[in-house]
């Protein structure tokens, strides 16, 4: 019981900031406020996946993106958008594996330490959804891709309280293409992108 006692006291500390006047979020992307806005690193995650042995699909989180999102919701055509990606951080269940992506058998983070993702054109698709297409910079090798973009939420983050506003957004890739073609197609050539982003306005 007297275990108990601290969590409690956490627990209704971390109530009581919230505001819950404030704690409405914002569903219609229309309502959000124009402007630049900056990737939460602590709050975004990149996750890739291929097809391993034909079986199941297995997954890889890269942690730590950096950006921008330049963004008029009501003139969405006119959204720029710039991420970057620390290769380092990728995380899998297996640290050997870890250990093997960032070497130069995979991604090769010493020569390549972050992939990029510049936008060329923003195209909106339904009420909350939008196509984005750019250039994805990876393992040296520049191509063009287009992420399926979700728009998820907006409002004030209750502890920081700064305006946030959220994306998931997915994608799809043939590794080879980038020069990362190892065992193929033991592992599938084709790796997906999922993304879930927050970005904190300026």
């Amino acid at each position: 019981m007297t275990r108990m006692l601290p969590c409690l006291a956490a627990a209704l500390t971390i109530a009581a900031a919230i505001d819950p006047a404030r704690a409405q979020a914002l569903f219609n992307p229309d309502e959000a406020p124009a402007g630049t806005y900056t990737i939460d690193s602590k709050e975004t995650l990149v996750r890739y996946g291929t097809i391993h042995m034909g079986i199941n699909e297995f997954w890889g989180t890269f942690p730590g993106a950096k950006g921008t999102l330049v963004i008029d919701p009501k003139s969405l055509d006119g959204a720029k958008l710039d991420v970057a990606v620390p290769i380092a951080t990728v995380s899998t269940t297996n640290k050997d594996l870890d250990t093997q992506l960032v070497s130069s058998t995979f991604f090769d983070a010493a020569k390549y330490p972050e992939m990029r993702f510049v936008s060329t054109s923003v195209s909106r698709t339904g009420p909350t959804t939008a196509k984005v297409a750019g250039d994805l910079t990876l393992h040296g090798v520049t191509k063009p891709i287009v992420l399926d973009a979700t728009f998820t939420g907006a409002g004030p983050n209750q502890f920081s309280k700064v305006f946030t506003i959220g994306f998931k957004a997915q994608g799809q890739i043939n590794r080879s293409e980038f020069g990362i073609a190892k065992w193929v197609p033991v592992i599938s050539d084709a790796t997906t992108i999922n993304i879930s982003a927050a970005f904190e306005k300026k």
